[in-house]
């Protein structure tokens, strides 16, 4: 079932996701639907909150990059309680966007590295070790799992630039081809 994706501006984006308790929640059936929802709207990466749910969830499809990093064929993971333990290497830029901020792409610097424990959706506990574009799509979301957004990665003053943009998608100012949950938007009207 394709869920609607909560736009910039709503206070769940901001929340730290809690804990998911085993058996709590049919995983089977939320990461399903999360990745229904994350195909339809073209991306590589959703994480709980984006959807409603201010827990500590999300998922990642970087085939989109096999290309440029083969060993990214075929990944495909569901990201459940994790916690990142260690980012290293060099910061590097990449034009970055969000389901949840449409229409808005800006360089984010991220560490090349990271060291991250988890739960697949079969409850089966890992510790592993990823880079380049994998580590980065981690990281993105797993920023979502903390509160935070690529914005808060800005500088201010490109912050300023786009405010105007993120207040017209909070308001639902924006087109897009996927079902949205707009924060400012009334009911009724």
């Amino acid at each position: 079932m394709k869920l609607p994706i909560v736009a910039y501006g709503d206070p769940v984006l901001r929340k730290k996701g809690t804990d998911i308790e085993k058996d709590e929640l049919d995983l089977k059936k939320l990461v399903d639907d999360m990745y229904e929802t994350m195909y339809a709207a073209h991306g590589v990466g959703l994480a709980g909150p984006q959807v409603g749910l201010s827990k500590r969830i999300f998922v990642i499809d970087a085939t989109p990059f096999d290309d440029d990093e083969p060993e990214l064929k075929d990944f495909k993971k569901a990201f459940i309680n994790a916690q990142i333990l260690e980012e290293t290497g060099e910061e590097w830029p990449f034009n970055e966007g969000c389901l949840s901020i449409p229409d808005i792409r800006e360089d984010v610097y991220r560490n090349k590295n990271i060291l991250i424990k988890y739960f697949d959706e079969d409850w089966n506990e890992h510790t592993e070790k990823y880079s380049g574009m994998a580590a980065r799509i981690i990281q993105h979301e797993y920023d979502h799992i903390e509160g935070k957004l690529f914005t808060d990665k800005l500088s201010p003053l490109r912050k300023r630039l786009i405010e105007k943009r993120l207040n017209d998608i909070s308001r639902g100012m924006v087109k897009v081809d996927y079902k949205m949950k707009f924060p400012a938007v009334k009911k009724g009207r």
